[in-house]
């Protein structure tokens, strides 16, 4: 068995350390080698609109905040770990793998109204459903003089 002097895994350190940092730009003492796969999202056109699902695995309900802002929607979602004095006196950390921080996702959904997105969060999934809206018809195409 290989000792754990370098971190969660040899391999990963060696090989994917520096690529991950520089291509996906994600900061590891928020939510560590993982950062780069947190908020995945799917997203389906229905009849009615568009569903969208987010990852958002150990979050609670109150911890995410979603946002509708002159045609964008921004799905935010921020941890802080629970620090109590009194465990502190019993018991030692040996290894601590959860993280505090925040993330954000925007998505450019167009002219909707914030009163009809529905959003519904369920075993670590957020659900929002977006309608359609009628995209402006542009003016018919014409020839223009020049002066």
């Amino acid at each position: 068995m290989l000792p754990m002097i370098f971190g969660e895994n040899l391999f990963d350190d060696l090989f994917n350390d520096a690529f991950e940092r520089s291509m996906w730009n994600t900061d590891k003492a928020l939510y560590g080698k993982r950062a780069s796969q947190l908020m995945k999202t799917d997203v389906h056109e229905t009849e009615e609109g568009y569903e969208l699902n987010v990852d958002l695995p150990g979050f609670s309900k109150d911890e995410i905040n979603v946002e509708l802002k002159n045609g964008y929607l921004t799905i935010s979602a921020a941890k802080g770990l629970d620090k109590e004095e009194t465990d502190k006196k019993t018991k030692r950390v040996i290894r601590q793998e959860r993280y505090s921080g925040s993330c954000q996702r925007t998505f450019y959904v167009g002219d909707i109204k914030s009163e009809d997105v529905k959003c519904k969060y369920e075993a670590g999934v957020l659900t929002v459903n977006l309608p359609k809206y009628e995209q402006k018809k542009l003016a018919s195409a014409g020839t223009i003089a020049i002066d």
